[in-house]
């Protein structure tokens, strides 16, 4: 038996020795930590890839997946390259980051940021680049080169996502001023929503698009990477807080819960508008609902929640069926329609009923502080005007190199076919 105890001591001694040294490491924090950027990771080559793969059609499935996928690969490695030192790097006038961090230089794996591995936050962080990449591609598949997302990929995240989440996030001015993003409603959302759109209004409509019925590959993909979309996000959500604490227990309550009444109000809607309630439909509300909510998943009630999963899913639905057909504009999945508005709505919702009971770092309209409200709509103009205006530079810049578009027959026949030499489904 005192074998036991001795191993059992000299097992468990180095994790509480290093965690004594200087700023304390939280074994706990640290773990938790590990898996929610596992679940972060999942969403966007697994989760989203599919989500947005059984949207298209089946000549295109396997392009649309790839988009998603290489998006993912893509952010990984530029992030270390040189992405999370313009987004984290020291501060220059509350606009961009240094160059300290190129090639992760001065992050030792001894260094801590708040209770866990400062190069575990890095880590945790490159996951949200890689899914907000992958979500502008939503708006654009199924004409798009391959070779022209790729160029585009890259000036995207260094020309307009490094800059917004330094100034978010990063201790930039938008920061400073004292708006509230838990997890990425301006970041991540309402950046690539507004990217989406413009790239689809500059890119031009689908050829067949309006003229025929364009049917979705598999309705079962999409619904089972809605699935996995909303299980990662509870990484995405409660991992914002970086430590396994009251909050972040808060944003993982809150984040189910908000999802599953953006799931019932859409179907609600749809059983009004069209008298059949759709799967598609349940899983866009779901994701709707999950958007709307990240901005305030650490500062809101399970009750606020419910409303922001309930307006969510109204607003989903009348941006994918109202506004894009009144403004016939061909946003393929959507991508402006659920992560543009719902990330718009959430960041102002946030505004209004951040509960500083849940979190002293927010207080909401309704807890007697109507200047938040204000924060948040000068937080999410700056980062629509941004990223719109960029956007347009960076889309005329790429096409020097490489055109846009596949040509007529190439979309005709599929880019499964034309741009990979592959099929999603040999049958």
């Amino acid at each position: 038996m005192k074998k036991w105890i001795f191993y059992f001591i000299i097992t468990i001694f180095p994790i509480y020795g290093f965690a004594s040294e200087g700023a304390k490491i939280n074994g706990g924090d640290t773990a938790w930590m590990i898996v929610a950027t596992a679940l972060v990771m999942l969403m966007t080559p697994a989760g989203l890839a599919l989500f947005y793969g059984g949207m298209t059609r089946t000549k295109n499935i396997l392009n649309t997946i790839g988009m998603s996928f290489v998006s993912y690969a893509a952010a990984s490695v530029l992030w270390i390259l040189f992405i999370y030192s313009l987004a984290f790097g020291d501060d220059f006038g509350g606009v961009i980051g240094g160059f300290n961090y190129i090639l992760f230089h001065n992050i030792k794996i001894t260094d801590i940021e708040g209770t866990i591995p400062k190069i575990l936050f890095a880590t945790f962080q490159m996951t949200f680049a890689g899914i907000a990449l992958a979500l502008v591609s939503g708006s654009v598949v199924e004409r798009i080169k391959f070779s022209f997302w790729m160029i585009f990929g890259v000036l995207w995240l260094t020309f307009v996502y490094a800059p917004i989440t330094h100034w978010v996030w990063g201790g930039g001015f938008i920061g400073n001023m004292g708006a509230l993003d838990f997890a990425g409603g301006t970041v991540i959302h309402i950046n690539a929503g507004v990217t989406g759109l413009v790239l689809a209004l500059l890119s031009g409509k689908r050829r067949d698009y309006g003229k025929t019925a364009i049917i979705p590959s598999s309705i079962v993909l999409t619904v089972f990477g809605a699935a996995l979309l909303w299980f990662g996000w509870f990484g995405f959500n409660a991992g914002s807080q970086l430590a396994a604490d009251a909050i972040a227990a808060n944003a993982f309550l809150v984040t189910n819960t908000s999802a599953a009444s953006g799931v019932l109000a859409w179907l609600l809607v749809e059983r009004v508008v069209t008298k059949k309630v759709t799967l598609l439909g349940a899983a866009s509300g779901a994701v709707a609902g999950l958007v709307a909510i990240t901005p305030a998943a650490g500062f809101v009630s399970a009750g606020s929640s419910i409303i922001f999963g309930f307006l969510s899913g109204i607003l989903g639905f009348v941006g994918v069926f109202v506004l894009k057909s009144k403004l016939k504009y061909d946003d393929s999945l959507d991508a402006f329609g659920v992560h543009g508005l719902c990330g718009i709505l959430g960041a102002l919702l946030t505004g209004i009923f951040a509960d500083p009971e849940i979190n002293a770092i927010g207080k909401g309209l309704l807890y007697g502080n109507p200047y938040q409200v204000w924060i948040q709509f000068v937080s999410v103009i700056v980062t629509i005007v941004y990223s719109a205006v960029l956007t347009i530079i960076l889309f005329y810049v790429t096409k020097l190199f490489v055109n846009v578009r596949v040509d007529d027959e190439s979309e005709l026949r599929g880019l499964d076919e034309v741009e990979h030499g592959e099929r999603g489904f040999n049958i």
